[in-house]
């Protein structure tokens, strides 16, 4: 592949627009078409980018051979077949997080991965943060020890955005598979993704939506619907991996919490590091513990920055240049920790994961 790489982008909903915006930064990119199911919103999005090429089916979109790669920003429960599909045509794929709803989807995209050839890119956009960058470097380089702890937590005390994402038919589960999968892979991609042991957790859908509150606003889904809300409120959860380390996790849509918070943060045994919700290390030198801020652009994670990173890196993948730093065999694996919280809650005991 040579020249600029045509990409076609599916779903125009509000994840897409930071899909399209990082394309149409990148000098290598033609963002050729544009798809959705809603004709409406496909040609709007369209006329705001000024593509000519709008579809409302994605397969029409796959036919056409001019299109390399593809963005694949649609509800999660379309997220494998439409991969699937788009590997079958001969295209590159970045599918957004999560990779799929089960961890048997997961394997058929693995599989179908494999068949293509092609580059199959999933959105774990947190990855391609510049702070994530620069922390790997010192966990890379021992700085940090061998990591055996790791903490996250990504609480709202008000933010079920309703609609699809509160659908579990289409979005396979609320907070934990939305918001717990960015913190889960950015301390497993730390961590050195070691391969996972076991799982125990717990789910509660104890307030609903809480769509009677006021004075407080929050994001709503495009199809908000206050009558709509089949996902949990809040999940937790206990990860431990064969070589010994864990990870504990909890993530809200709701809570009776006084703020938000995220917070990420490692512990190795020469040194901790917290990369939300500011980046720091902590050291130890000449028996004295030390607090070090890296001096950055930013020290919480830039939104923009990261998927225009992430895109950049897509692109070098499809054009042969780079492996991506997120490929669907990751994806398999935070599948089998995502599924086996919600399994461990609805059984109420720990699963071991294979």
């Amino acid at each position: 592949m040579s020249g600029k790489t045509k990409v076609g982008v599916i779903g125009a909903g509000n994840i897409s627009e930071q899909h399209i915006k990082a394309y149409l930064s990148n000098p290598n990119v033609e963002l050729y078409a544009i798809c959705d199911q809603n004709e409406e919103r496909a040609k709007a999005k369209a006329a705001k980018h000024q593509v000519n090429n709008v579809y409302f089916n994605h397969l029409d979109l796959l036919n056409n051979p001019e299109v390399e790669a593809v963005s694949i920003c649609t509800w999660n429960n379309s997220h494998a077949p439409i991969s699937i599909d788009a590997l079958r045509a001969g295209k590159h794929v970045l599918v957004e997080k999560p990779l799929c709803m089960t961890v048997e989807e997961a394997l058929r995209v693995e599989e179908a991965v494999r068949r293509s050839g092609k580059v199959l890119q999933v959105g774990f956009v947190r990855r391609y943060g510049d702070n994530t960058q620069i922390l790997k470097q010192f966990i890379d380089n021992g700085d940090l020890g061998d990591i055996y702890y790791a903490k996250a937590s990504c609480i709202r005390r008000l933010g079920n955005p309703g609609g699809w994402f509160a659908d579990k038919d289409r979005s396979g589960g609320g907070p934990l598979i939305d918001l717990g999968v960015h913190v889960i892979d950015l301390c497993w991609y730390l961590m050195g993704k070691p391969k996972v042991k076991s799982v125990s957790g717990n789910t509660y859908a104890r307030l609903g939506n809480r769509a009677n509150v006021k004075n407080h606003a929050f994001y709503k889904a495009s199809d908000y619907d206050p009558n709509l809300n089949t996902v949990e409120d809040l999940a937790n959860a206990i990860i431990r991996f064969e070589n010994g380390a864990s990870l504990v996790v909890d993530v809200s849509f709701t809570l009776h919490a006084k703020q938000n918070e995220i917070s990420v943060k490692l512990y190795g045994e020469k040194g901790g590091a917290e990369i939300e919700p500011e980046f720091a290390v902590v050291s130890e030198k000449y028996d004295t513990i030390f607090n070090l801020q890296p001096q950055v652009n930013k020290l919480t994670f830039d939104f923009a920055k990261g998927f225009q990173n992430e895109i950049n890196h897509f692109i070098e993948a499809c054009q042969g240049r780079k492996e991506t730093l997120s490929p669907v065999e990751d994806g398999l694996e935070i599948m089998k920790m995502l599924c086996g919280i919600y399994e461990s809650a609805a059984k109420g005991a720990e699963i071991t994961i294979r």
